[in-house]
């Protein structure tokens, strides 16, 4: 699978592009600013645009899907409590097929209500969940910090320690992480208890 990462907009955010080598099927995670950059890239390669999908429901990751849409004939899928109009809808443990490649949604809630992260073999697309090096804020539309400690910390942590990890933000030190070590250094994993983090963010 071929991954683009696209950072766009002022937010640093992170658009992704996968591409399943044996087909040039393929699914957009996240589309926001610069689509332009997007369709440049599937012009250029004649990908086959079979989905996009959105790790939650808030404007700095959907604002460009309607003219992704437009230009792919791609449906759009989100979890089932994004608040937003959408085509398909995922909950945990199902699974989004492009070409020959399979993606797993998880459901990680605490940065949203509708929160996602993507996962197979050797890669994790996480959104807003967490960051290298931090993690999604928990005073927007549906956050709960609770439930963000619990999807770290009994979700996240217990995943393949080599994961690569692709967030939604170019927000740490590095583009991209493994779960590995984000349980070593990200700030989240540091807190020795619940009550520790939420302390934190008081």
């Amino acid at each position: 699978m071929k991954i683009h990462q696209i950072e766009v907009g002022s937010m640093q955010n992170f658009t992704y592009l996968l591409v399943d080598d044996k087909t040039n099927d393929s699914i957009i995670i996240d589309p926001s600013w610069n689509t332009e950059r997007i369709e440049k890239i599937i012009q250029q390669h004649n990908i086959k645009v079979r989905y996009i999908v959105n790790t939650h429901h808030h404007f700095d990751h959907v604002l460009g899907n309607d003219a992704m849409s437009k230009i792919t004939q791609a449906k759009i899928i989100q979890h089932k409590y994004s608040p937003l109009k959408h085509d398909i809808s995922v909950e945990d443990g199902d699974k989004i097929k492009f070409g020959s490649c399979e993606l797993n949604v998880i459901y990680t809630p605490g940065h949203s209500q509708d929160s996602i992260c993507l996962i197979n073999d050797m890669y994790i697309f996480s959104g807003d969940t967490i960051f290298v090096g931090s993690f999604g804020r928990t005073d927007l539309s549906g956050g709960n910090a609770e439930k963000l400690y619990d999807s770290a910390f009994r979700i996240l942590a217990n995943l393949k320690e080599d994961l690569v990890l692709y967030p939604g933000h170019n927000y740490g030190s590095m583009r991209t992480s493994t779960i590995e070590r984000e349980k070593k250094t990200n700030i989240i994993f540091k807190c020795k208890s619940k009550q520790e983090f939420l302390n934190m963010l008081k």
